[in-house]
């Protein structure tokens, strides 16, 4: 019978595959890779500040994490330059991280679990916020799906063609936004940009649909998730390292190989 933190790592590794096969290609088709970065330590400084003042605010870190991050997507899809807006987003939150982490020495080993991560150490709670907002997430991006690329590929056309695109291109980066959250849970805010960057990136060359590519990255991050964590149990190695390597590794196979 398998331990309790196997099967929670089991798990995670299935969410982290959806959110890396949906909103992994859908920042491959819309090429917004650094909205992840920005995304990932935005989320660092909204845990931070959420375990800062926990005894007034009263939020879960899970949440102060997704709230800074969504902050970053919209004002990214708001400014005319995005990856600009995105880098200056990128160091104000890393600053008001090191702020709040200097506020609560004594509770910053809870902050580093957003930082470095481990699929091994994820808590019941942990699993049932990751799985709920994956279901939310998951459901916009299929009842939006269309509109999705629609406005990844063309977003001039789309608001040619009366689709409310601006609305759909703040939801879409906030979805992005999101999951990374997630998979910042499981992999690290260091790490998270190869869980979700690589795997999409390597598909988009590969598959021959965009449908492919969808399949094709959820593949790339399940299985280099399941032989990280296979190789873990054994070795004193961190499972999110060896998945991230092993990611970004099929991915320089793929692009040498073209």
């Amino acid at each position: 019978m398998l331990d309790e933190f196997l099967i929670r790592a089991i798990i995670a590794i299935l969410l982290v595959s959806i959110n890396a096969s949906i909103a992994g290609s859908f920042t491959i088709f819309k090429n917004v890779p650094f909205l992840v970065a920005g995304s990932a330590h935005a989320a660092l400084a909204g845990a931070a500040m959420s375990i800062a003042f926990e005894s007034y605010l009263d939020i879960n870190p899970f949440f102060g994490a997704a709230i800074f991050a969504v902050f970053v997507a919209i004002y990214a899809a708001k400014a005319r330059q995005a990856n600009i807006a995105i880098g200056i987003s990128f160091a104000f939150s890393m600053a008001l991280a090191v702020l709040f982490i200097s506020l609560i020495r004594e509770q910053a080993a809870r902050v580093w679990g957003y930082l470095f991560g481990d699929l091994l150490l994820l808590t019941n709670n942990d699993i049932f916020l990751m799985a709920i907002v994956t279901s939310i997430t998951l459901i916009l991006f299929i009842l939006f799906a269309r509109e999705f690329l629609f406005i990844s590929f063309d977003l001039e056309g789309a608001m040619a063609q009366g689709i409310k695109a601006r609305q759909l291109n703040y939801l879409l980066l906030s979805l992005i936004s999101i999951s990374t959250v997630v998979i910042m849970k499981a992999v690290g805010a260091i790490l998270v940009y190869a869980m979700l960057i690589a795997p999409a990136a390597a598909a988009n060359r590969k598959a021959g649909s965009v449908a492919g590519v969808f399949v094709m990255a959820g593949v790339i991050a399940l299985l280099a998730s399941f032989a990280a964590l296979f190789i873990a149990l054994y070795l004193p190695f961190s499972p999110s390292a060896i998945a991230a390597l092993i990611a970004t590794s099929i991915y320089f196979a793929v692009a040498r190989g073209e």
